[in-house]
């Protein structure tokens, strides 16, 4: 009986060193791995939103003039057939986006 509970405690601690050995390499692999994140991490500028009341309405004025010359661009891919009309629109509405913006949200 004791050679028997010897045998099943040898397992039992066989199977516990086991699962230790594999937490062990499972932690060292998490380890490396968020070693890896910070080191490439500083790496990489973060984008960073300016606070304040005046950089957000600069933010929206930016997107309005940007949804205004998609939806021009939309309207004319969508009317016209002719590549050559899409592609020159498409660059006279980068040109002019500067010039619309301005007339949108003139400063007086």
């Amino acid at each position: 009986m004791s050679r028997e509970r010897a045998r099943r405690r040898a397992e039992r601690e066989r199977e516990q060193a086991i699962r230790a050995a594999a937490r062990a390499r499972e932690d060292e692999r998490r380890q490396r791995a968020a070693a890896r994140r910070r080191s490439l991490g500083a790496l990489v500028p973060r984008a960073r939103r300016t606070p304040g009341v005046l950089a957000a309405r600069l933010r929206r004025q930016v997107w309005v003039t940007v949804a205004v010359l998609l939806a021009v661009n939309v309207v004319v891919w969508v009317v016209s057939p002719a590549w050559s009309v899409r592609t020159v629109i498409a660059m006279v509405s980068l040109l002019a986006a500067p010039v619309l913006h301005t007339l949108l949200f003139r400063r007086r």
